[in-house]
């Protein structure tokens, strides 16, 4: 993805419209809490390290608000979630 706005999200028109860039947001969001944690992997000064894995943390909340705002924007998603959650929790029998 890497910050480009998909073109089908141009074409889309009201609640449609918000709820794909949302969608697009926490993709975004997402792909910038691997690339700082791979980085920080790799990098060898600790300083560096550090600042990257803080910036990761810092993008995991607004993974967060984003996600909050799309349960609040798509009442369906919470439903899905919940029964995600108990087929999770079915699968390893707790």
């Amino acid at each position: 993805m890497l910050s480009k706005i998909p073109a089908e999200i141009q074409g889309e028109r009201g609640k449609d419209r918000d709820l794909q860039i949302l969608r697009a947001a926490i993709i975004a969001e997402l792909d910038a809490i691997n690339l700082y944690e791979q980085m920080a992997a790799l990098a060898e000064d600790e300083g560096l390290k550090k600042v990257l894995l803080d910036i990761a943390e810092e993008e995991k909340t607004h993974f967060g608000e984003f996600q909050a705002l799309l349960l609040k924007l798509d009442p369906t998603l919470e439903q899905e979630l919940r029964k995600g959650l108990e087929e999770v929790e079915e699968i390893l029998g707790k």
